[in-house]
């Protein structure tokens, strides 16, 4: 996942520093200077804002003391609890903050060697796609001589607050970072795969086997190095409203552990193995907790003894971190972000994902055919135009997970456009051997369609069946132009790949060889009256569909007499006179088996309804000969050109 990383702004810190050294001079940033409009572009924050460095503000600075934790932070002025939730998540992640604050005991200020203070540092970010370095210097806005934006509990602790300016040189200033969600920061320090869950309109809390699945999830999640936050849907009277029970209304809180807490005292409790799931938070603000079941002091935590509170480090004090039931949790807030962190490595004990990454566009073309924007399937005429990408399940059955990730738009906050596209995308069962772009929507099969949401992110897990599918991310809209990044992983190498034909090429050839007159698709719904075949009294088959020397052929369907083949195959025909022909075949471990076979003529009526055709075994003149009377259900189309 982790790759050398891009100069942001073409800013390399080692040269930058070395000058400095060599000059003897400390670093002003050119890119993000010390004025005011790299603190806002509307909105000034309250006071007179002056630019200090460090050793300005604290006589003994340093980047960490006694190490990071998620305790450090703390929020400032500027309404980022998103981003702030998100370093307190980061710092709970060596294998990930290390990578995001690269190099960071040669950042560290040393007082026996004060001449290699450059006033210089630089930080890591996964930026559509790939690391960027960004370099920033030391100069931090502060108000009446105390930092106005994130910062540590302890004065002299600047890790926080320069990973903060370096986060807002990307967004373009400060008040760029006021709303916002930390999904998409902590994709932005990981890579990681973001997924949001609206647990109301899950009602995770009603549900008990959706609860259990739900927690199992997230302790997944967290073991294997995920990062998770939370938020309550805000207020629209009250900005940050503060509840009964302690919890704040649009706000963000990271989750810090999701673990099933024993219960009972002594060995009793260890031989009983009486659990509750449980989940801990943190406040960004340090401060204001929950005050139900399960908070600091409250009686439920003498159900637990004290080597597993010990273990779970329980201390009474309003930090900003406190646990709750995973039932309260799921009743009382309204949306999740849960940041995956997918394995792709090839030497791993945990499963280990293929990932295909594509880059794309929606774009608007002089030609109405070459469009790339069609918007959603609500507009027919033109959602085929949107870009396509075919990938493969090679698998019996495989689970998918997609994510489609548009450009950040925070930059261009500043000139009142930084809002996100509405987008998703719709995932269609396809012919097995399809290789050029879709161009009819009723042939197709729907399979699934995300949610559409102006989200940074649009995230959807699914099992899917053997085959050959496209996925067709869009915007909302049409003629909506923007930037996406599309992820597919599964077990498997699926040969994800764009389709950007749109029909067979015309060689120099073509004219000798002929060109396609016609395109053909066939659809194999089922069989039945099948024979028995094996000692279990069942049928191993499968289904190979023939046109001008190609073929199809589907999965085998195992021990059963009237399968499901949901298999189809496209044909380009040069000669429309040939048949298309459809055999039935019994698998075998020595010799597979020929069942019979059915010739569609190329003058065949085409029909959208299934046709229950009988098969004629080989050697025999008529279907009604047949032991069992086989049929099988076809859907046959064909369109007079090659589109």
């Amino acid at each position: 996942m982790f790759s050398s990383a891009t100069p942001y702004k073409n800013q390399h810190y080692a040269e930058l520093k070395k000058d400095c050294i060599n000059n003897k001079k400390l670093f002003e940033d050119p890119e993000f200077p010390a004025t005011n409009e790299s603190v806002y572009f509307k909105k000034p924050p309250p006071g007179r804002v002056q630019w200090k460095r460090p050793a300005e503000i604290h006589n003994d600075p340093h980047l960490f003391v006694e190490g990071i934790s998620a305790h450090d932070l703390n929020q400032g002025v500027v309404g980022n609890c998103w981003f702030v939730a998100a370093c307190s998540c980061l710092a709970s992640r060596p294998n990930l903050w290390q990578k995001v604050i690269p190099g960071w005991k040669d950042q560290e200020w040393d007082p026996k060697y004060p001449e290699g203070y450059a006033g210089i540092f630089h930080f890591q970010f996964w930026v559509f796609g790939e690391w960027v370095d960004v370099v920033v210097d030391d100069r931090l806005p502060t108000i009446n001589d105390e930092l106005i934006y994130c910062h540590s509990k302890e004065n002299n602790e600047f890790w926080s607050a320069l990973l903060e300016k370096a986060y807002a040189k990307l967004a373009g200033c400060y008040e760029s970072l006021e709303g916002g969600n930390t999904g998409d920061a902590v994709v932005d320090f990981s890579g990681a795969v973001a997924e949001a869950i609206n647990l109301e309109e899950g009602a995770y809390h009603s549900d008990q086997s959706k609860e259990d699945t739900l927690f199992e999830d997230l302790l997944k999640v967290y073991d294997r190095g995920g990062i998770i936050s939370c938020s309550i849907k805000p207020d629209p009277h009250v900005y940050e409203a503060r509840m009964a029970n302690g919890l704040v209304k649009g706000h963000a809180y990271s989750v810090t552990a999701v673990k099933n807490v024993r219960l009972g005292h002594g060995l009793l409790a260890y031989f009983k193995n009486d659990t509750i799931p449980m989940i801990r938070m943190r406040n960004p603000w340090g401060k204001t907790e929950w005050n139900g079941a399960w908070s600091d002091s409250s009686e439920e935590w003498s159900k637990v003894g004290d080597t597993e509170r010990g273990n779970l480090g329980i201390v009474v004090e309003d930090d900003g971190e406190f646990w709750m039931s995973f039932k309260d949790w799921c009743t009382s807030f309204t949306e999740a972000d849960v940041c995956r962190v997918i394995n792709t490595s090839l030497i791993s004990i945990h499963k280990t994902w293929n990932e295909v990454v594509h880059f794309g566009s929606w774009t608007k073309h002089a030609d109405p055919l070459l469009n790339r924007c069609g918007g959603c399937a609500n507009h027919k005429e033109t959602f085929l135009q949107n870009p396509q990408y075919m990938f493969d399940v090679q698998k019996e059955v495989d689970e998918v997970i997609i994510s489609l990730q548009q450009r950040d738009m925070k930059i261009h906050r500043n000139v009142g456009q930084g809002e996100n596209l509405t987008v998703g995308y719709g995932i269609f069962k396809v012919e097995l051997n399809r290789k050029y772009r879709m161009h009819d929507i009723l042939t197709q099969q729907c399979l699934a369609t995300s949610t559409y949401i102006n989200a940074r992110t649009v995230f959807m897990r699914i099992s899917l069946p053997q085959g050959r599918y496209v996925i067709i991310p869009t915007t909302f809209k049409p003629q909506t132009l923007g930037e996406f990044m599309i992820r597919v992983f599964t077990d498997v190498d699926s040969g994800c790949r764009e389709l950007t034909e749109d029909k067979p090429k015309i060689k120099c050839w073509s004219s000798f060889f002929g060109y396609p007159q016609a395109v053909t698709h066939v659809y194999i719904q089922g069989a039945e009256g099948l024979q028995n075949q094996d000692s279990t009294g069942g049928a191993d088959p499968y289904v190979i569909i023939s046109c001008e020397g190609r073929s199809v052929r589907s999965s085998i369907k195992k021990d059963t007499l009237q399968p499901e083949f949901a298999t189809s195959g496209i044909f380009y025909r040069k000669k429309l006179r040939k048949p298309v022909t459809v055999q039935i075949w019994n698998s075998n471990a020595v010799q597979d088996e020929f069942m019979g076979q059915v010739v569609l003529s190329g003058s065949a009526k085409d029909s959208d309804d299934p046709q229950r055709l009988k098969l004629r075994m080989r050697g025999r003149q008529m279907a009604d000969e047949m032991p069992g009377n086989i049929s099988l259900r076809i859907i046959t189309s064909t369109e007079l050109t090659a589109m």
